[in-house]
């Protein structure tokens, strides 16, 4: 049978400037462990410290302007595009531009603060 989900969890973001995290499937909102997905709108000139998750996170960018930092360069994600970034990689992302971004994550398994190993 199907579950419907009637609305997301808020879940508190890490970075510089305040960022919007729904999280829609994932280990608060719906006791899901295999796979999140979340909406985030971040602000112009967000960043967060570096990371090496131990998920997969495939990243689509609805506006905006996601750039996801790793270890061989630089990507910038623009709207209508995706990223993923695979376990085990070193990324950092932000949205440097004035206006921010809007985008939806997905990881796999689900996103968890132990899992995620960020920078100190």
């Amino acid at each position: 049978m199907p579950t419907l989900i009637p609305a997301p969890t808020r879940v508190t973001a890490v970075g510089n400037k305040p960022k919007l995290i729904d999280e829609y499937i994932g280990r608060r909102n719906s006791k899901t462990t295999h796979l999140s997905v979340a909406h985030m709108r971040s602000p112009g000139g967000w960043e967060e410290p570096g990371q090496t998750p131990e998920f997969r996170e495939i990243t689509l960018v609805l506006d905006g302007l996601l750039r996801v930092e790793h270890k061989g360069g630089t990507l910038d994600v623009l709207a209508g595009q995706a990223v993923i970034c695979e376990p085990g990689e070193w990324v950092r992302y932000s949205t440097p531009d004035e206006e921010g971004a809007e985008y939806v994550a997905i990881c796999m398994p689900a996103f968890s603060p132990g899992t995620v190993h960020r920078d100190a």
